[in-house]
């Protein structure tokens, strides 16, 4: 969705006066509830290779095109799934994914999206399946799409029910609901709706849900645009995150979160979800959203960090192995200057554990495709590896070197400049905590540097080395 992506455009400060700044008022304790269902997560998962629409719907968008007049066609779809599974499945990209913008209708009596547009789910999934390729949907268990008289399986209650009523504390009376018709968690029903949520997409062949705006639910507040809507407070979205993680280990589906706020040090979203967005919308792409939005600063709430390597730095502390998973957003290579930034922003999605997402399109992604089938970049992946900075300060120049470990034994290692002007380097492995001499070769490259200690290299502006050590 776009609304966030208008509205970022002030208060570069601080992460703690920005939230004074902006009269950000928190729940009044951010404690949770102490009877949520426990759930354990399976963190087996690596993190997604897919195809998203969101830069189809992003630019109609901007030129001026209205949601409710937006839509993809069954022959449109076609195209993009043969595109998708000619040139991105060989490499692993095995899904591609709704988003938002188009509109999400409920059209038979369970209530839960059925069509993306004219496009009917069931019928989008058994295209892709043909095709080898699996669908993700966006769509967010805590919206109400179908019509209130509903009935909720297992229970007596309507989805009607589930709306807010003046019953339950709000951060912000007298606001209106907002752009969502949320289901609040509190309200006898909830848990049930939520579940039927995931059955339904499971019984559809769907295993990956996308969920956006978290933050507005938690505090019905945007950084930048101030309120939008009621706010139900930290302890019900744990409630909401708790229900949500216990239906998706019941019908085995990966959940996504996306504007989560991260309190506590992401304390919930980090146990609660597979994959946490950490950067703000990728909009126009590019440079701009890879490196330089409000680069060195990280705020108090959603978005925390603007760009790309901001987030992954700023987060890498909670991400690893069979941990949470990183989310920098989608990827428009085609917005980028040069080969060395389309380098930089697929090497520190896979350098970070992260997924990469395609958002370019047959008629825009021109002779870019080969960035995204870079086997032995994409081999991190498929072995799960999570790197880390050296430091995860954003002022600190050492959050341009990152590393980390293969299941073989072999360590891999990103040397990135973020600058304008060559950078050169000259790093002893044994900073890395990396001890004897090491074959070295280049991944983008494809060549084989010989034996060294230390990695000696002249990285070009915008541009990155990323070397795989083994013996």
């Amino acid at each position: 969705m776009t609304i966030l992506t208008a509205s970022l455009a002030g208060c570069a400060m601080l992460a703690a006066s920005c939230s004074n700044e902006v009269e950000m008022r928190l729940p009044p304790s951010l404690e949770v509830p102490a009877d949520l269902p426990e759930t354990e997560l399976d963190r087996s998962r690596k993190a997604p290779l897919y195809w998203s629409v969101y830069e189809y719907c992003y630019t109609r968008e901007q030129n001026g095109v209205k949601n409710e007049d937006m839509d993809i066609t069954p022959a449109q779809w076609d195209e993009i799934i043969d595109w998708v599974a000619t040139e991105f499945k060989p490499y692993g990209y095995d899904m591609v994914c709704t988003d938002g913008f188009i509109p999400m209708l409920a059209n038979d009596e369970s209530g839960y999206m059925t069509h993306y547009g004219t496009m009917s789910l069931r019928d989008l999934v058994a295209k892709c399946k043909a095709k080898g390729l699996k669908v993700g949907v966006y769509d967010n268990p805590l919206w109400i799409h179908g019509p209130r008289e509903t009935k909720i399986e297992g229970t007596d209650k309507t989805f009607g029910d589930l709306y807010y009523n003046g019953k339950s504390e709000i951060m912000n009376p007298g606001a209106a609901g907002g752009w969502f018709n949320w289901t609040v968690a509190e309200y006898p029903g909830t848990r049930e709706y939520i579940d039927g949520f995931f059955k339904h997409y499971h019984d559809l062949g769907i295993d990956y849900i996308r969920m956006d705006f978290l933050s507005w639910y938690e505090d019905g507040k945007d950084r930048n645009i101030g309120v939008v809507g009621h706010g139900y407070g930290h302890a019900s979205y744990a409630r909401a995150l708790a229900y949500i993680a216990e239906s998706a280990k019941k019908y085995g589906i990966f959940t996504s979160l996306v504007m989560p706020h991260l309190y506590n040090d992401a304390e919930l979203e980090k146990k609660y979800g597979h994959m946490i967005r950490i950067v703000s919308d990728t909009a126009g792409g590019g440079w701009w959203h890879c490196s330089n939005y409000d680069r060195g600063v990280a705020y108090a709430n959603w978005p925390n960090c603007m760009n790309m390597f901001d987030g992954f730095t700023y987060w890498s502390h909670i991400a690893g192995r069979d941990q949470v998973i990183m989310d920098g957003d989608f990827i428009r290579l085609n917005t980028f200057a040069s080969d060395a930034e389309k380098e930089t922003v697929i090497s520190l999605q896979l350098m970070a554990g992260g997924p990469v997402t395609i958002a370019d399109q047959p008629s825009t992604i021109g002779a870019d495709a080969k960035f995204y089938q870079n086997s032995e970049m994409l081999a991190l992946n498929a072995d799960g590896f999570v790197g880390r900075p050296l430091s995860d300060d954003l002022l600190n120049d050492n959050n341009q070197i990152w590393y980390g470990q293969l299941t073989n034994g072999d360590y891999v290692v990103g040397l990135f400049n973020r600058g304008d002007a060559a950078k050169t380097y000259a790093l002893p492995l044994t900073d890395l905590g990396i001890d004897g001499t090491w074959q070295q070769r280049d991944l983008w490259r494809h060549t084989d540097e010989g034996p060294a200690s230390e990695i000696n290299a002249t990285v070009q502006p915008h541009g990155c080395k990323i070397i795989r050590l083994s013996h």
